[in-house]
């Protein structure tokens, strides 16, 4: 059966946000101390930051992230990270079990996030605090002097606002993990308090209130329609988490979970778009995506080791190694993002560094990318545009969860000003294959580039050899009148960039 792709340039489904392309910074582990911050290694600069990791991170296309947790910010006190270093308090992390010095808080991150152009996401504490603490933090962030927190800013060395536009209001908060944990109906009434204060202080901003934590809790739904009844005026983002696991169900199971994550972006927008019918709203709530990865290590490992090496700083913990096999649902999840980019418009890969990290750090010592590190450069760097509708015809699969699994996962990306297509595709079978692009009404020039992410062993990772698995170039194209065809390795990841006349 013959597989093919149809597309038309005037089928489109939204504009490509490039916030689509963010990350995710908390203090957890290695991610700050030892990953994006030492001030004793070679290349730290003036404020601390690792240069290396920052210029990974740059050429990565991470262009936003969020900060400081994660579930670390359910039991942070903001104020512990200002001010004068000598005299920060080393606290007990109770979400870790470790101990946080506060060396870094949020006027070093935003340092860190100004020079190499991150722009930051702000989580607030909704677990041990409260509506108080969140104003205090906006008037400080975003307040012209004048009064007491923006005054203290400019006494930490900072006149000016940072102006940060997207805040988010706690963190997993459905979880029975987090500290201070609510119900939908304690949340929902908290986050509308704290969301309406914090727009009388800055009404620019915009506010992500906590959507489910994952697809399978129990949950899921019912918390979304309970938050979104009291916050629906105040928020203009829900929240979205999803890790996923499962490498040992088969490779052609697990790359099908990206499945689950369409189905449930549809779901949450449908639970959103009725609370908007309910209350004739003419305001659309988008989604942020804002935690998102393959996690390969069970939940119940990393605690364990989290019991075993308590009150620790910064431990090694949840450093999870990625293969080949897991760049390649990793690249789905975030082609899910941008397919479904007319709601979707935050995304937060997780972790930037050390833990679920697509950068991994030696501490005095070098920096190194994992596999799938390629798939988010390859899609941050090109995917520049208008994503168009791609309708795919051929071979399909079957799984324990779903029944018809597209043998090539797609995304097209048309860049009108550039006049240039972008196509990306996995090939989830273990077959090489042929893929037609069928690109209707447009007139093809010529092959830009071409790169394929792909190694004989799925199992193949980056520890010994850091360059064992990485993307390459290869001559695997043909255009013939208005289509594309594609020869695709089999379990790989290509990239494909057309010219149009």
């Amino acid at each position: 059966m013959e597989n093919r792709l149809i597309i038309d340039k005037d089928f489109k489904i939204g504009e490509v946000d490039k916030r689509l392309f963010g990350s995710f910074v908390e203090h957890m582990g290695r991610v700050v101390y030892s990953g994006i911050y030492e001030p004793d290694h070679p290349t730290a600069d003036e404020n601390g930051f690792r240069q290396d990791v920052a210029e990974l991170a740059k050429k990565m296309g991470v262009g936003s992230v969020r900060y400081p947790g994660g579930n670390f910010v359910s039991n942070y006190n903001w104020m512990d990270g200002i001010g004068p270093k000598e005299k920060r308090p080393r606290k007990r992390d109770l979400a870790w079990k470790s101990i946080e010095t506060n060396e870094v808080g949020i006027d070093e991150f935003m340092k860190w996030a100004n020079k190499y152009q991150m722009e930051p996401i702000m989580a607030v504490n909704m677990g041990t605090k409260g509506l108080d603490e969140a104003v205090a933090l906006i008037e400080y962030c975003n307040s012209e002097t004048g009064t007491y927190y923006s005054d203290l800013r400019a006494e930490n060395g900072h006149k000016e606002p940072y102006t940060i536009k997207t805040w988010c209001l706690g963190n997993e908060m459905d979880g029975e993990w987090q500290l201070g944990h609510k119900t939908a109906q304690e949340y929902g009434r908290l986050a509308h308090e704290i969301g309406k204060a914090m727009k009388l202080v800055d009404p620019s901003i915009e506010l992500v209130v906590c959507g489910s934590s994952m697809s399978r809790n129990a949950t899921f739904g019912d918390w979304e329609r309970e938050v979104l009844a009291n916050t629906y005026d105040e928020a203009d983002y829900i929240s979205l988490h999803q890790y996923y696991d499962g490498q040992d169900e088969g490779t052609k199971a697990f790359l099908a979970r990206s499945l689950d994550m369409e189905r449930y972006i549809d779901l949450v927008c449908g639970i959103a778009d009725l609370e908007k019918k309910k209350r004739g709203s003419s305001k659309t709530l988008n989604i942020c995506f804002d935690e998102w990865g393959v996690w390969s290590t069970p939940d119940f490992e990393v605690q364990k080791w989290v019991d075993e090496h308590p009150w620790q700083i910064a431990p090694p913990l949840g450093e999870q190694i990625y293969s080949m096999e897991d760049s390649l649902l990793f690249a789905s999840m975030l082609m899910v993002l941008l397919k479904k980019c007319n709601r979707v418009k935050i995304g937060c890969q997780s972790l930037l560094a050390n833990i679920s990290a697509c950068i991994m750090t030696k501490k005095g010592g070098e920096a190194w990318v994992q596999p799938i590190y390629f798939p988010f450069e390859m899609i941050a760097n090109n995917a520049k545009g208008v994503v168009l509708e791609a309708r795919y015809v051929g071979e399909t699969y079957e799984t324990e969860e779903f029944e018809q699994v597209p043998v090539v996962d797609s995304l097209v990306v048309y860049n009108e000003a550039d006049r240039a297509l972008a196509v990306f595709l996995v090939n989830r079978g273990e077959q090489e294959t042929e893929l037609v692009v069928d690109a209707r009404a447009m007139a093809l020039a010529r092959v830009i580039e071409s790169r394929v992410l792909y190694s004989d062993d799925i199992k193949l990772n980056n520890v010994k050899n850091h360059e064992a698995v990485k993307p390459a170039s290869v001559d695997n194209v043909k255009l013939q009148g208005e289509e594309i065809k594609v020869s695709l390795k089999p379990f790989s990841f290509q990239m494909v960039r057309i010219g149009l006349k």
